[in-house]
C-alpha cells in the first residue's frame, strides 16, 4: 500500500535562522523521505543513527539541521518538507493553535525532564525572598516550570487550568514575592550565574558541565500529565508520508540504536520513550487535543 499516511503525530532553539531550502525541500520520490531537525545533541544524534539504519532499509533521510523553532512547523505544514523532529507535544499544539497549521506526531522518541537549578543555594527552603527565579518564556514550557514550583508549595495557581495553558497570570499567590525573568528555554543554563534559581532541562544543565545533582533545587516527578506534553516527537505535515515511509522512520528512530544513545548520553539524562506509536498515535493526540 502507498497510500499517504495523513498528518499524525516533537526541542528548540536559541535564534531564529534563515532556514535555507536549497536542495532540501519536499521530495515526490519514496525513497527519499525529507525531515527538518533542530541542531541539539538529542535530536541531531539520533537523526543521525536513524539516517544509517533507513539507508539500510533502501531510504535516503536528507536532513536540514536549522536553529529556528518557528520555520521546522511551517515548512511541514507548507508539504516543502515531509517531517520535522524538533519538538514535545505540548509546544506542538500551542504553535498549531497560534498559527493555524495542522502538523501533528508520528511517533515519540525522548522525554526531557526538567527542574529547578541553582548555583547560590543548595535547597528551595534556601531561596530568599525576592528571589530571582529564570522561566521558558515560550507558552509551553513556562507554564510547565510554574506547575513545578506550585507542586513544591513556593506558589500556588488556579488549579483549573491545565499545565500547557498555565501563565503567570494564572498565579493566585506568590508568598515570597518571587520576581520571575523570562528567557529562551536554551538559554536556561546560561542565565544561572545571573539568577537566584532558573528552571531548565535536566540536558541543558549537563551539558553546561554543570554537576546536576549538586545544582539541582528539584525535579519533575514524572506523572502523566507532565510526561506526556513534554515527550518530544517526530511530526508530518497533512501530506503525510506513506504507510512504508511512516513505519521505516519508526522503526530506525525507536531503534535499539536510539534507545542505546539515549542510555549513553550524559549519563542517562533523557529518557527514550516509545509510548506514541503509529498504533496509538491519532488517539493520543486527539485526547491531547481535546
Amino acid at each position: 500500500m502507498n497510500a499517504r499516511r495523513p498528518l499524525l503525530f516533537t526541542g528548540a532553539a536559541l535564534s531564529v535562522a534563515a532556514l535555507s531550502l536549497t536542495g532540501c525541500g519536499f521530495v515526490e520520490d519514496d525513497s527519499t523521505i525529507s525531515i527538518v531537525v533542530t541542531e541539539s545533541a538529542p535530536f541531531q544524534e539520533p537523526a543521525e543513527i536513524a539516517a544509517e539504519l533507513l539507508e539500510e532499509q533502501g531510504y535516503e533521510l536528507d536532513i536540514t539541521y536549522m536553529t529556528d523553532i518557528v520555520q521546522p512547523n511551517q515548512v511541514v505544514d507548507q508539504g516543502e518538507y515531509e517531517g520535522n523532529y524538533f519538538q514535545h507535544l505540548a509546544y506542538l499544539n500551542n504553535f498549531n493553535e497560534s498559527n493555524d497549521t495542522a502538523v501533528e506526531p508520528l511517533f515519540s522518541v525522548y522525554y526531557a525532564p526538567a527542574g529547578l537549578f541553582s548555583l547560590e543555594h543548595d535547597s528551595l527552603e534556601d531561596l530568599p525572598d525576592g528571589a530571582e527565579i529564570n522561566l521558558p518564556v515560550d507558552p509551553s514550557n513556562n507554564g510547565r516550570a510554574l506547575q513545578l514550583l506550585a507542586d513544591e508549595g513556593l506558589i500556588e495557581i488556579d488549579e483549573s487550568v491545565s499545565v500547557i495553558d498555565l501563565t503567570q497570570n494564572d498565579i493566585t499567590d506568590n508568598p515570597r514575592d518571587f520576581q520571575f525573568v523570562e528567557t529562551d528555554q536554551q538559554s536556561a543554563a546560561q542565565v544561572l550565574p545571573d539568577v537566584d534559581a532558573s528552571f531548565a532541562f535536566v540536558r541543558l544543565i549537563a551539558e553546561a558541565d554543570y554537576d546536576v545533582d549538586e545544582t539541582m533545587l528539584s525535579i519533575e516527578d514524572g506523572r502523566e500529565e507532565i510526561r506526556t506534553p513534554f515527550t518530544c516527537v517526530v511530526a508530518v505535515g497533512p501530506d503525510g508520508v506513506t504507510d512504508e515511509q511512516a513505519q521505516a522512520l519508526q522503526d530506525a528512530f525507536q531503534s535499539e540504536e536510539v534507545e542505546q544513545w539515549f542510555e549513553d548520553y550524559q549519563g542517562g539524562v533523557i529518557d527514550y520513550a516509545d509510548f506514541i506509536t503509529l498504533e496509538n498515535n491519532e488517539e493520543i493526540w486527539e485526547d491531547f487535543t481535546s
